[in-house]
């Protein structure tokens, strides 16, 4: 069973930037497509963005498309959110998650990280 541990999170002034990992054990990391998630106050989570098991494919939510960038190093067993030109609307606890590829990980996760808390102030 892999498990999936976020780190990074903080508080940041709109207009900047954070940089969330997740670090992966006791699984075959490299055979996982990985996502980042987000869940707001009083809302549901929602998709932020996934890389595919060779990290060669990514997809975006639209939402933070062109300020986030997800990346991986399957030799460090590690996933990355780079989060630039942040907003307040992003504020929210950031969770990092393991599926079987890209296609379904924004619908279907098979593990979870505990998750990071992120806050924009205006």
């Amino acid at each position: 069973q892999v498990q999936l541990v976020e780190s990074g999170g903080g508080l940041v002034q709109a207009g900047g930037s954070l940089r969330l990992s997740c670090a992966a054990s006791r699984g075959p990391f490299s055979s996982f497509a990985m996502g980042w998630f987000r869940q707001a106050p009083g809302k549901e989570r929602e998709f932020v963005a996934a890389v595919s098991w060779s990290p060669t494919s990514t997809v975006y939510a639209d939402s933070v498309k062109g300020r986030f960038t997800i990346s991986r190093d399957n030799a460090k067993n590690m996933v990355q959110l780079q989060m630039d030109s942040l907003k307040p609307e992003d504020t929210a606890v950031y969770y990092c998650a393991a599926g079987q590829n890209i296609v379904t990980i924004p619908t279907i996760q098979l593990y979870w990280g505990q998750g990071t808390q992120v806050t924009v102030s205006s």
